[in-house]
C-alpha cells in the first residue's frame, strides 16, 4: 500500500542487504561502548546482564509492531502514516500524526548528538587534554559533517552504508573474539552482597538499566522511516527490522558478558578510571597493550560516526513525508532537484543536532527515550489492534507472531521504563506534546479541519 505521493517520487533503491546495514549502523553506534558502565552502575554489578535481556524481550515485541505496521505502510515517514490510519485520517488520526512529526522534529537532535557526543567522549582517550568546551565543538562539527555526507542520492548513501557497516562488524568482531578468548567466568559472577534482592531499589535500578539497554537497541525502526526508499518493502522490512534485533541483541550480550570477565566491573563503575571513561579501550589494553587500544578507540569512533550517519538518514526523512502530504510545514517538503533527496528537512535536523551536543550524554539519553515513550511508542502498539479492528481495506503482507502478545508485552516494557526513570523527564515529554497539541489545533482552526470542521 503506497501511502502518499512522496513515496512514488522517492527511488527505492535500498535492497535488504543496505537496509539491514543501515539499521545495524544506527544500533550499532557509540551506545554500548559508553553505556555498558552506566547500565553496571544502576543495578551495582554483573547482575545488570538482566538489563539487557528485558532491554531486547522490550526490542524484540516492539520490534513486531513495527514490522506489521511498516509492511502494511511503506512509504517514508514511518510512524506518521501508521498513526494516521489507525485513529482514523479524517479525524483524530490528524492530531496523532501531527504530534509524531512534533516530537520527532523535536528529540531526532537529542538521538543524533547523543551519539555524536558520546563520540567526544571517547576521544578524550586520544586527545587527554581536551576541554569540554572543545569537546562539544568536536561532537557539533560531527553533526554537521554527516549532514554534508548525507546531502546525496539513496543509492550513493546505500553503498557507503554497506562500507560502514562492514568496518563496524569487524570492530565488533574483534572485541568479541578478544573477550571469549580471554574468558573468565568468576568475574562474571562476582555479585555483590544481595545482588538479587528482589525490593524498589533493584526494580528502580533494573528500570534506569534498561532504559540505556533500549536506547543501545535503538534503531531497528530506522528503515521504516525511509521505507519509501526500499525495494519490496511488504518483505525487506520485516526481515530487516527483526535480523538488526536478533543479531545486535546477541552482539551485545556476548560483548558484555566478555568485557566485563576482563575489566573488574568496580572499576568500570568508578567515576575517573580509564574503565569508566573508555572501557572497550581498557579492555584492548589490558590485553593487547595501549597501541592496540589506540587502534580500538579509532575503530569505536568509527563505528559511532556510522551510527551518527544512519540516524540522521532515518530522521531527516520523517518530517518529509508528512509535509509532502501537507500535513506538515510545507517547506519540508522540498527535494534536490536533481537527486530527489530532502534538502530542508535534512539541513534542519543536522543543524539542531549541532545545538543539542551542549547537553550532557545522560540527559541526552533520557530525554530521548521518555519523550518517544511518551508521543509515539504507546500510541503506536495500540495502533496495531485498532488497524485489526477498524481498517480491513489495509492490508498486512506481514502478520506480528503470537498476536497480542508481544503488543502486551511491548506496552507494559514502555509503562516500566517511564515510571522508573524520572519525573522531570515525563514533564518535559507531556509538556512539548501539550505545545504540540497547541500547535495542532491552531493549525486546524486556520484550515478548517478536524476539530473544526464545518
Amino acid at each position: 500500500m503506497e501511502n502518499n505521493q512522496n513515496s512514488q517520487r522517492l527511488v527505492r533503491g535500498m535492497g535488504l542487504l543496505q537496509a539491514t546495514a543501515a539499521n545495524m549502523l544506527e544500533m550499532i553506534g557509540i551506545g554500548p561502548f559508553i553505556t555498558i558502565p552506566i547500565i553496571l552502575a544502576a543495578m551495582g554489578g554483573p547482575q545488570a546482564m538482566i538489563a539487557w535481556i528485558l532491554g531486547a524481550i522490550i526490542s524484540i515485541c516492539d520490534g513486531l509492531v513495527w514490522a506489521e505496521l511498516g509492511a502494511a505502510m511503506p512509504g517514508s515517514g514511518g510512524s506518521y502514516h501508521y498513526l494516521r490510519e489507525a485513529y482514523g485520517p479524517r479525524r483524530l488520526g490528524r492530531l496523532m500524526s501531527f504530534l509524531f512529526i512534533w516530537q520527532t522534529v523535536c528529540t531526532a537532535p537529542f538521538s543524533i548528538a547523543g551519539g555524536a557526543v558520546g563520540f567526544s567522549n571517547y576521544t578524550k582517550y586520544l586527545w587527554e587534554g581536551m576541554t569540554d568546551t572543545q569537546g562539544k565543538l568536536l561532537a557539533a562539527g560531527l553533526c554537521l559533517l554527516v549532514t554534508a555526507l548525507l546531502y546525496r542520492d539513496i543509492r550513493s548513501i546505500g553503498r557507503l552504508s554497506v562500507v560502514m557497516w562492514v568496518v563496524v562488524m569487524l570492530t565488533v568482531g574483534w572485541v568479541l573474539v578478544a573477550g571469549l578468548s580471554n574468558f573468565k567466568l568468576d568475574r562474571v559472577l562476582d555479585f555483590p552482597k544481595d545482588a538479587f534482592n528482589l525490593n524498589s531499589l533493584f526494580f528502580f535500578g533494573l528500570g534506569k538499566a534498561t532504559l540505556n539497554a533500549v536506547y543501545d537497541y535503538g534503531g531497528y525502526n530506522n528503515v521504516c522511516f525511509f521505507a519509501g526508499e526500499v525495494k519490496d518493502p511488504g518483505r525487506n522490512l520485516p526481515r530487516t527490522i527483526l535480523l538488526s534485533i536478533i543479531a545486535v541483541a546477541l552482539i551485545y550480550l556476548t560483548m558484555n558478558v566478555t568485557l566485563v570477565s576482563v575489566v573488574p566491573w568496580r572499576e568500570a563503575i568508578t567515576d575517573g578510571t580509564l574503565a569508566n571513561k573508555a572501557i572497550v579501550a581498557d579492555f584492548i589494553e589490558r590485553l593487547y597493550g595501549s597501541k592496540a587500544a589506540t587502534v580500538m578507540t579509532v575503530l569505536i569512533l568509527w563505528t559511532s560516526f556510522a551510527s551518527i550517519f544512519a540516524v540522521m538518514l532515518g530522521y531527516s526523512r520523517v518530517p518529509y513525508a508528512a509535509a509532502a502530504d501537507g500535513r506538515f510545514f510545507k517547506v519540508f517538503a522540498r527535494l534536490h532537484p536533481a537527486k530527489n533527496f530532502p534538502t530542508f528537512s535534512l539541513l534542519l535536523i543536522g543543524f539542531l543536532s549541532a545545538l543539542a551536543c551542549w547537553f550532557e550524554l545522560k540527559t541526552l539519553i533520557t530525554a530521548l527515550i521518555v519523550i518517544q515513550t511518551i508521543a509515539r511508542d504507546l500510541a503506536q502498539v495500540a495502533a496495531v489492534t485498532l488497524i485489526r479492528r477498524l481498517r480491513p481495506d489495509i492490508e498486512r503482507p506481514f502478520k506480528m507472531w503470537f498476536y497480542p502478545l508481544p503488543s502486551v508485552i511491548a506496552f507494559a516494557g514502555w509503562i516500566y521504563i517511564l515510571s522508573t526513570n524520572g519525573v522531570k523527564f515525563i514533564l518535559l515529554g507531556l509538556g512539548l506534546m501539550a505545545l504540540g497539541v497547541a500547535a495542532y489545533l491552531w493549525q486546524a482552526k486556520i484550515k478548517s479541519e478536524w476539530p473544526f470542521e464545518k
